[in-house]
């Protein structure tokens, strides 16, 4: 059991108190022995005399007390609580700092879930990337989601890899005329990892704010006025000004 301070110091106070009047008693015998006999030869008459002079001094004490002072011996002093922080959930706890481009480190991740924004940006890596190093499809997943990071582009996954205009569309694989069916198993494992990891929050490392690619057999015109940040496999990647 835990006693605060106040109280204790409390105690000591009415010790001492009571300690001194005593040592008054003794030292001062004849003072008393004339409040006993000039009232009764009864011993409790000196008895209550010594408690009405301890009890007036420890009236006169309290009173010299500062309010503040009063109020904690009343209450006792505050007892500083600590809160424990909440756990991370796991989708926080999955978020990595470094990122390992190779199967063994997406394995280890695990296995993925997510609602239709995380099928969009699997299905886009997996269309546009899957014949890409795992580097390569990590540049595009960025490329992608620093479109709906930019105000100039739709703010979901979905929204920008499937927008259309200019007769045509952003990404190639959305307006081909094939069904969007992921059939390589290992591809679209990889995918949908590397969707997963980068939606929960992975540092985007490889293109430096890119928000285009092309391939390395085609010459956009954007190309030539868009600085360009990285080159990784068969894709060029630029940076809209």
């Amino acid at each position: 059991m835990i006693e605060t301070t106040g109280a204790l110091e409390t105690m000591r106070l009415h010790t001492g108190w009571i300690a001194a009047a005593f040592a008054a008693a003794v030292l001062n015998g004849a003072a008393f022995a004339d409040v006993t006999v000039s009232q009764s030869n009864d011993p409790t008459a000196a008895l209550g005399g010594t408690m009405s002079t301890l009890l007036g001094a420890e009236k006169l004490a309290l009173a010299a007390l500062p309010g503040q002072r009063l109020t904690e011996l009343a209450v006792g002093p505050k007892v500083e609580t600590k809160t424990t922080p909440a756990p991370k959930t796991s989708a926080q706890a999955a978020v990595p700092t470094v990122i390992r481009y190779d199967d063994a480190w997406l394995a280890t991740l695990p296995a993925p879930q997510g609602d239709a924004q995380w099928e969009c940006l699997s299905t886009a890596i997996y269309f546009e990337a899957r014949g890409e190093t795992l580097r390569g499809q990590f540049a595009v997943a960025e490329v992608i989601l620093n479109r709906v990071d930019s105000p100039d582009y739709p703010n979901s996954i979905c929204g920008v890899t499937q927008q259309r205009g200019g007769g045509g569309c952003q990404f190639s694989y959305v307006c081909d005329g094939r069904a969007d069916t992921m059939r390589d198993r290992g591809a679209m494992w990889r995918a949908e990892r590397i969707a997963r990891v980068m939606m929960d929050g992975a540092p985007r490392a490889l293109t430096m704010g890119a928000t285009h690619f092309h391939t390395r057999w085609v010459n956009p015109g954007w190309a030539r006025r868009f600085p360009q940040t990285a080159a990784i496999g068969a894709h060029l990647f630029y940076k809209q000004p």
